[in-house]
């Protein structure tokens, strides 16, 4: 076949009309060589062809008459020494790192590892049979596609809801999916998929990895599978796996089309990406594409020892970050799936490794120069993942501008608060309004956390309140991979169970979870399946489950349709409440001259807390008013934000807490709109001042609204100033120790988080002292012919002191509290690949 010189630039196959150019990054390679084959089932190459040139470090060739759907490969020549990081193996075929498409998957043998399985020297051994009857193939890409009017929604971070979801496991077992579309791209652009997701009121879909990953060998022979897909084989290509079509560049243009509708729909499509690692492994592992094309290029090698590799993700390599062709790879990845394949943004694993430049997270770093200043990527959606498995690797809150973080510190601070640990109270109040002391600093707003209490990797909402230990056994690892410390609770029965009062308590909890994630601060995250209580039987690390227990079950109970419309309707509240969608965070000031803060903490006796209230071990109930008028929020025209006063009420208490809802104008009154008991009935509408008796373990959301004087006059009547109610602010309060004082730093509107040793970050964690707030105002007794009205029976009844913590079912959790720590990577132990 004819072969001209072509051009070093752009990297991989690229079809120009008249024929195909090809391009190749390897340093240290003598010469490489183009594989042509003819057909998926090929057992080999119907012509080798040399690259016939080399330019600034790239090997490249023009093939002309060559079309889309050509699959390919390459072998590259170099030393086989792998004592100084050389891994060059001319007997595999290899696949293009830029490969837009695939035509053929790995077929597992022997012959696809560089070194000869079974000999003593292990690696330092060369294999010398071919590999070409199964080795992955790419395919030249057609990228003609017609995305007519399409349009980014551009949703503000502000107005954003992610729901991360599976694409096999989300439509595999939907009903109203035609049964040929299900698991695929083009289910998920179905009607019914789109159907649920716009009634759920979601705006974003966070996808697990599309990007073609490694089905790794060990997994394939135990009848398992690589499901979640974070082990990357190429970085440009849609999964096949995922896909109703039958052609690669069907595949391409299925993906596209998913796009396109999900556009149409307002909801906009992000992308977990794996930049991080690849699916190679560890020295042991297999030359599949990057190992044998410059191992020393694209990987981090050992200094001194470049035979092993440096591991900062659990996965046996990391991608060299100091490379600048590995920088480019990166890049270009990014920039083709917002610009060919239109995603609006990208959830970065494992982030921290990616900010590695020698050994330390380096938040200056390479990575962070060039999206900051890339006019493409720097437009969309940035989500770390912030942190890594190496030394310092946590670095939640210290990702630069322009990034949103996975907020690991909400999720266990939100799981311990329910539960009913003790002494979070202050940090969860911080959390729920946006994690000031996390993002204010470096100039980031309340947006910049990801607020999540799930997520892909741990327990599902339902198992979360459901079990204490983690039941992993059908993953193969004798229960050991996946996280130990969940921060769960079982609700006194560890799994299934038919006694009604825990089955309830379950509910209310789920309820209580999904309520306080949709009414923080900051940006939810909703893991596809808790809207409808989806389990996975206690498995918190069902990476390699393609099974019933990872798919989406539709064939929903009573308890789970009503878990769907609880979750329906707060987050319909949420979009009609400008004040639950801040761009700015709370000041804790006067708005003007009204004397009324932005927000304001309350105690269940209506006043406002106080720093042993923050301070207390033992309290577990705290209210906070929002006011609707917001200060420095202004709309995309300037225009000001003046939206609804919310009330939030919340016990994780076992026992009921009366709770005195703060004063009113004589003409208002507090419409309850939500409550997290699914048996809660009653009034809906109450006085200033009255007594709401807040259920054990719930919470409750109530808007300020006006009265007319006549209905006024006739149903609310004021109460008077004066009460002999009284309530406790605390729970058997104890003495504070001189180490348990607040410590006080100036700013802020969020209260203070008492001092805790984080096992994670060599400093503690302080938050920001409470701004102390305006008093509220009095009003006189409401009088009527001349009489003062009686004050309600009611409100006569002192309140129940109290009491310290104790489960109303069985006993107490068999988990210990603890402080927040550091996530793991769900990674089996001694994997080596």
């Amino acid at each position: 076949m004819k072969i001209w010189p072509g051009r070093s630039y752009p990297l991989g196959a690229t079809w120009d009309g008249s024929g195909v150019n090809f391009a190749i990054f390897s340093e240290h390679a003598t010469s490489v060589e183009l594989c042509l084959f003819d057909s998926p089932d090929a057992k080999t190459e119907f012509a080798r062809i040399n690259l016939p040139e080399q330019t600034d470090l790239v090997w490249h060739g023009y093939v002309p008459d060559l079309k889309p759907g050509q699959l390919y490969g390459y072998r590259v020549y170099g030393p086989y020494d792998p004592t100084h990081g050389f891994r060059f193996n001319p007997n595999k075929v290899l696949l293009d790192p830029y490969s837009k498409a695939i035509g053929r998957d790995i077929r597992w043998s022997d012959a696809m590892f560089g070194y000869t399985i079974g000999d003593p020297k292990e690696d330092l051994s060369m294999d010398e049979r071919d590999n070409v009857a199964f080795a992955p193939l790419a395919v030249v890409a057609d990228p003609r596609f017609r995305w007519g009017n399409d349009m980014p929604p551009k949703t503000p971070w502000h107005k954003t809801v992610i729901y991360e979801m599976h694409v096999k496991g989300f439509t595999q077992t939907h009903p109203g999916v035609p049964k040929n579309l299900r698991g695929t791209y083009a289910g998920l652009a179905s009607r019914a998929a789109i159907k649920h997701l716009k009634r759920l009121g979601v705006t974003a879909v966070e996808l697990m990895p599309v990007h073609t990953r490694v089905n790794e060998r060990h997994l394939v022979e135990k009848g398992l599978s690589n499901y979640w897909g974070y082990d990357t084989m190429s970085f440009f290509s849609p999964d096949m796996r995922f896909a109703a079509a039958k052609t690669p560049n069907g595949v391409v243009q299925e993906f596209k089309e998913m796009v396109r509708k999900l556009h149409a729909a307002g909801i906009e499509v992000i992308l977990d990406v794996v930049y991080n690692h690849t699916g190679e492994g560890n020295h042991m592992g297999p030359t599949l594409s990057l190992r044998g094309i410059d191992n020393t290029s694209y990987y981090r090698t050992v200094p001194g020892s470049s035979r092993f590799y440096m591991d900062f993700t659990g996965c046996g390599n990391t991608l060299n970050m100091t490379c600048p062709r590995v920088l480019q790879l990166i890049m270009d990845s990014l920039r083709y799936w917002v610009q060919e394949m239109h995603v609006d943004g990208f959830r970065f694993d494992l982030a921290s490794a990616l900010a590695r430049e020698l050994h330390e997270v380096d938040k200056l770093g390479a990575f962070f120069d060039i999206i900051h200043q890339d006019p493409v990527i720097s437009q969309v959606k940035l989500i770390a993942e912030p942190w890594d498995l190496g030394e310092g690797g946590y670095q939640v809150g210290n990702f630069p501008v322009l990034w949103t973080e996975w907020n690991g510190k909400y999720r266990d601070v939100m799981r311990r608060f329910w539960k009913g640990d003790g002494g979070v109270l202050s940090e969860f109040a911080t959390r729920l309004c946006g994690s000031s002391d996390l993002y204010e600093h470096s100039g980031r707003r309340p947006y910049a956390s990801i607020n999540f209490i799930t997520s892909h990797d741990g327990f599902t909402m339902h198992d979360l309140v459901s079990y204490n230990e983690k039941h992993n056994m059908a993953n193969g690892w004798n229960n050991t991979d996946g996280e130990s410390n969940n921060l769960s609770w079982n609700c006194g029965v560890e799994g299934p169970t038919n006694i009604e009062p825990i089955k309830q308590l379950r509910e209310k909890q789920k309820r209580n979870f999904l309520a306080t994630l949709l009414l923080s601060q900051g940006v939810p995250m909703i893991r596809s399946g808790d809207e409808i209580g989806k389990t996975q039987s206690g498995n918190n690390n069902a990476y390699n489950q393609d099974n019933e227990i990872s798919w989406l079950d539709w064939n929903l109970s009573d308890d789970q349709e009503a878990l769907l419309k609880f979750t329906q309707k707060v987050l319909k509240i949420w979009r009609k409440n400008p004040v639950l969608q801040r761009r700015h965070f709370f000041q804790g000031r006067a708005i003007f001259d009204t004397g009324a803060s932005d927000i304001l903490w309350l105690a269940p006796t209506g006043k406002e807390m106080t720093p042993g209230d923050w301070n207390s071990h033992t309290m577990r109930c705290l209210g906070v008013k929002f006011n609707g008028k917001m200060i420095d929020e202004v709309d995309e025209r300037g225009h000001e934000i003046v939206g609804e006063t919310l009330l939030l009420l919340l016990n994780a208490h076992h026992e009921s807490v009366a709770f005195h809802l703060p004063e009113l104008e004589r003409r208002e009154h507090w419409q309850e709109l939500v409550h997290t008991s699914p048996a809660k009935k009653g009034k809906h509408r109450y006085r200033s001042k009255e007594k709401y008796m807040l259920e054990p373990r719930s919470m409750a959301l109530f808007q300020l609204q006006k009265t007319w004087p006549r209905f006024l006059e006739k149903f609310l009547p004021e109460p008077p100033t004066e009460t002999s109610a009284t309530v406790s602010s605390s729970i058997d309060e104890k003495p504070v120790s001189a180490s348990e004082k607040l410590v006080e730093k100036p700013v802020a509107a969020v209260p203070p988080i008492a001092q805790q040793e984080s096992p994670e970050m060599s400093e503690p964690v302080v938050g920001p002292n409470v701004i102390p707030m305006s008093a509220p105002k009095t009003s006189k007794p409401a009088e009527k012919n001349g009489k003062v009205r009686e004050v309600d029976s009611e409100t006569k009844t002192p309140a129940t002191p109290l009491q310290p913590d104790e489960e109303t079912v069985g006993k107490t959790p068999t988990l210990k509290p603890s402080d927040v720590t550091s996530p793991k990577k769900s990674v089996p132990p001694n994997e080596t690949t």
